[in-house]
């Protein structure tokens, strides 16, 4: 039955109803209208109005829902659907809008995976660069400065040694933009030895203090769910340096069912706005690569968690 069928049905009842009323029950009206009457009349209307108001509520409910889903709707938590049950253009409406989400997800995953992993290549291009170009001639440099700083008069050479610490210093910190750019030891030695070294970079530099637990037991994964777990780790630890006002922070590696799952838990002062920024949209999008979800939520106690379910069971979905 369409729409418009079903609100005249709806209508016709309460119409119907009350008109059968009028018809068979004893009542009469007199001229002028006495009081009894009219709060009789007056309050036939309103049961009148209410069954009809509540009928085309029950009616149109599932409208209201589509139009509620519809101003909440985001691409990057995938699977929020409608029921579309029975027949009927609201049944139709809403089965095409779950049809049209699908196909946006799809295509936003699609897009979403190509562009990450072209930033990824890019990344690995600049690190690959940066490695073979700048280091290696600041190291030129470096040896050079050490040459003539030994055959140098002394008054010369203490300038030559300053020259020294600050090419070193400056050495040191491209090479730690080589490994945030495009992390060798992921590749090496696997996503444990790569988020160790990672959080003992992290607690260096910021002086946190870092508690790591990982199970021992964890499944293979693929290069691409490694890249993501790492990533959104690093996001994680990069966040944390810059708004959360921490002190401590754990990061935990875990097998649960099906799944590996990474959290990041700081005693900072939490999330203070719900308004998501560029780094956690980044972070779904990376999630949605490998098939997985991402929770923010406060901490037990003070702070937040981060936490990465990344599916092992399944493979990679197709990029190309």
């Amino acid at each position: 039955m369409s729409l418009f069928w079903r609100i005249f049905a709806l209508n016709a009842v309460v119409l119907g109803t009350a008109t059968a009323l009028l018809l068979w029950a004893p009542v009469t009206v007199s001229v002028p209208v006495l009081l009894t009457e009219a709060i009789i009349l007056v309050g036939g209307l309103a049961v009148m109005l209410v069954a009809n108001a509540a009928l085309l509520r029950l009616g149109l409910s599932p409208l209201a829902r589509l139009t509620k889903l519809m101003t909440t709707v985001d691409l990057l938590r995938p699977g929020q659907r409608l029921p579309a049950s029975g027949g009927g253009e609201v049944a139709e409406v809403i089965r095409t809008f779950n049809a049209m989400l699908e196909r946006l997800e799809q295509e936003r995953a699609t897009s979403s995976a190509r562009a990450l992993l072209a930033q990824e290549a890019e990344r690995r291009r600049i690190a690959q660069e940066l490695h073979d170009e700048v280091g290696q001639s600041m190291t030129a440099v470096l040896l050079g400065l050490k040459r003539a700083a030994d055959d140098a008069p002394s008054p010369l050479r203490a300038e030559l040694h300053e020259a020294q610490e600050i090419t070193r210093e400056s050495l040191d910190e491209v090479r730690r933009l080589v490994r945030r750019l495009r992390p060798g030891v992921l590749d090496d030695l696997g996503l444990v030895s790569a988020l160790t070294s990672l959080t003992e970079d992290f607690a260096t530099h910021t002086g946190l203090h870092v508690t790591r637990r990982f199970d021992t037991d964890l499944p293979a994964l693929s290069p691409e769910a490694e890249l993501v777990l790492y990533r959104v780790a690093q996001e994680s630890l990069t966040d944390v340096a810059r708004h959360a006002d921490a002190q401590r922070v754990s990061v935990a590696l875990r097998l649960a069912d099906e799944s590996v799952v990474l959290t990041v838990t700081d005693d900072g002062s939490g999330i203070r706005t719900p308004r998501e920024g560029a780094g956690i949209r980044g972070m779904r999008e990376r999630a949605l690569l490998i098939g997985g979800s991402l929770e923010i939520s406060p901490a037990s106690r003070t702070g937040t968690r981060v936490q990465l379910t990344a599916p092992h069971a399944r493979s990679s979905p197709d990029h190309a």
